[in-house]
């Protein structure tokens, strides 16, 4: 498939999803997912958070064209689902959660076998650009069952591109992986995003959705709960946080009490934290009632309310709710 061959959709949405639906079994109370409806724009990481069992695995197989929907309007890069099923499964490249490659082939014979069986005509193969672009180039004649499981996790988004689709959807693409190999993936990721791909990120790791995506949205028991640029969700809880580690367990009636009435307060063992909101109590309020506090202050540390808190709230208000 050319590159020039996927024309930007004149609304410039990657995707939209209307209203859609999943009952399995043909039974409406047993729903995967309940009149979800997505924008995400061309050229954006965008995130789909959940927790197990939320509704992200089914809503990628209906977008991917591996799940029949039933009931609602999916488009994929300006193509509907159901009315233009080949050109829609060509728009999207899926990278899985599963290391599936073949142990006894080499990643240039796996990008040249996928290649093939994309019909990509042999002058038109990107094997070599591709291997350098996920730098797996000095790799690229040695067996698959050789590869780090950092290497392999390359290759599959390099085979998922090799048809040049202008979406990719990576499904947990950093499951199991350390630290170094993680922040390389990034890396990868952001390179194949200034290249003009889209790219659809399922993960359950909070912080690399807050690196890497323009947009999230949060799925809970099948329903879409947020849906909003990053920044935005960030700054939708007006919380700080002060961690405080104390020399003895004991805290007073008195000094609880002068805590609570800043915010929140959560003991455990010696460890104190206090949530507050910044735009109510001054952090000069918080200094000086801690100043005039018994408490005995090993240690002292802020932090502002990270996308992992946020999303714990949500998910949890949204099921207290049902």
């Amino acid at each position: 498939m050319n590159k020039n061959y996927w024309k930007i959709p004149n609304n410039k949405l990657a995707l939209e999803i209307k209203n859609l639906n999943k009952f399995y079994d043909g039974d409406v109370k047993n729903i995967a997912l309940n009149d979800v409806s997505l924008n995400v724009p061309v050229g954006s990481i965008f995130g789909l958070l959940g927790p197990n069992g939320a509704g992200k695995s089914t809503l990628i197989n209906i977008i991917s064209g591996a799940v029949i929907k039933s009931s609602g309007k999916v488009i994929v890069w300006g193509y509907d689902i159901d009315e233009h099923r080949k050109q829609s499964k060509l728009a999207i490249g899926v990278v899985p959660q599963e290391l599936n490659v073949d142990a006894f082939f080499t990643p240039q014979e796996t990008l040249n076998l996928h290649s093939g069986m994309f019909n990509v005509p042999k002058k038109s193969w990107r094997t070599d650009e591709l291997l350098k672009l996920m730098d797996l180039s000095n790799k690229a004649k040695s067996y698959s069952r050789t590869l780090s499981g950092g290497m392999r996790r390359r290759l599959l988004v390099a085979k998922a591109m090799v048809h040049s689709p202008p979406i990719v959807i990576l499904d947990e693409p950093t499951a199991g992986v350390d630290v170094e190999l993680r922040q390389k993936l990034w890396k990868n990721f952001k390179k194949l995003n200034e290249q003009g791909v889209t790219i659809i990120l399922t993960t359950h790791y909070l912080e690399e959705a807050e690196n890497l995506c323009d947009q999230i949205a949060i799925v809970s028991k099948g329903k879409i709960i947020a849906n909003e640029t990053t920044n935005s969700l960030l700054t939708k809880s007006n919380k700080k946080i002060i961690k405080i580690t104390l020399s003895k367990i004991e805290i007073s009636t008195k000094d609880k009490n002068s805590l609570k009435n800043i915010g929140q307060i959560i003991i455990h063992e010696n460890k104190l934290q206090l949530h507050f909101n910044p735009n109510k109590i001054s952090t000069k309020k918080v200094i000086e009632t801690l100043y005039k506090s018994n408490l005995d202050i090993i240690d002292l540390s802020t932090k502002d309310v990270s996308l992992e808190d946020i999303f714990i709230n949500m998910t949890k208000e949204n099921n207290s709710k049902i």
